[in-house]
């Protein structure tokens, strides 16, 4: 769930010519996606110590990564993905696909009674090439990550999320604008110019 996997030498040559691939490898972050969240987290201000923090498609871990490293681990992460993930400081991993009841009784057993302060994906699926296909697709997950919101995030908690733009993204912005103070729709420098990749930003969530 943590991006688009696709096979073949142009896409892999792409991937060694991209700055961000080669700057993520040479700063030890696990992934280009890290500059995304850095991007969004210089203009937005949406981490401060002592923080809980929902993780959702988090392998290979990048944007865990970034929080326990910027919070200088003063922060509890819980992350998902159907995916393994490597360990990190600060953070509780659930390998599991959160459609799952159980899964999603793991993730509030790991947050203990209490409810989150962010929400964030960076979920995508597997991409067929097909947009008919993957756009219904890419919207299910984000409906199911705003859905999750419902049931993690405390009063005026954050939620930052994946999205790409087509059919279906306007009527879920709106669905944000209903239960969030605040809606920015962000495209980091970080994001491939050609993609339709956004991020939603939502703040002050209203329960």
């Amino acid at each position: 769930m943590s991006g688009p996997r696709r096979s073949g030498g142009s896409w892999r040559d792409r991937q060694e010519r991209d700055p961000y691939v080669q700057r993520a490898r040479r700063d030890g972050w696990r992934s280009r996606a890290v500059y995304k969240l850095e991007q969004i987290d210089k203009k937005e201000r949406i981490l401060r110590p002592g923080m809980l923090v929902v993780d959702l498609g988090a392998a290979p871990g990048s944007w865990s990564q970034y929080v326990s490293k910027t919070l200088k681990e003063r922060c509890r992460i819980v992350a998902l993905d159907l995916l393994p993930m490597d360990s990190l400081p600060s953070v509780e991993f659930i390998q599991g696909d959160f459609r799952d009841q159980s899964i999603v009784e793991q993730i509030e057993t790991a947050l203990d009674g209490e409810r989150a302060d962010l929400v964030m994906s960076d979920m995508a699926p597997n991409i067929s090439g097909n947009k008919a296909v993957d756009q219904p697709r890419s919207m299910y997950l984000v409906e199911l990550a705003l859905d999750m919101c419902s049931q993690v995030l405390k009063p005026r908690g954050d939620f930052v999320c994946k999205l790409f733009q087509g059919q279906g993204s306007d009527q879920l912005i709106l669905a944000a604008r209903q239960c969030f103070q605040r809606v920015r729709v962000m495209k980091p420098e970080a994001s491939r110019a050609g993609s339709r990749e956004v991020y939603l930003v939502a703040r002050n969530y209203q329960l």
